[in-house]
């Protein structure tokens, strides 16, 4: 599993991004050049997952905490399961609009992650 500051490596939507704070602020920059700094909330590398929470970004949330995890799904480390999740409070958008938004990001992403 790639750790917090592999993203840019498979995510098409941040093609760049940095570092800073011994590893745990991660700052990066989306396509359209808008920043996104996300903080390392937990890391776990032998239960292969990562929780972290965005400090700031071009979405009409707040309070957003998400968790990606690799589970191990046929015994012979081959194939594995995705699982990435995450809580927001939508802000001057619906709960459906925010949702919606967030459903897109997590299947492309992890589309491209596949890939």
């Amino acid at each position: 599993m790639g750790g917090f500051d592999s993203l840019p490596d498979w995510l098409p939507y941040i093609p760049s991004g940095e570092l800073r704070e011994g590893g745990r602020v991660r700052h990066l920059a989306n396509s359209d050049g808008d920043a996104v700094v996300e903080h390392l909330e937990a890391f776990n590398n032998k239960e292969r997952y990562y929780t972290y929470s965005i400090m700031k970004a071009p979405f009409p949330i707040t309070d957003y905490l998400s968790s990606i995890q690799v589970c191990e799904i046929d015994g012979d480390s081959k194939t594995s399961l995705v699982e990435w999740s995450g809580s927001f409070t939508p802000v001057g958008v619906s709960d459906e609009e925010a949702i919606n938004l967030f459903h897109g990001i997590y299947a492309d992403d992890l589309k491209a992650l596949k890939q």
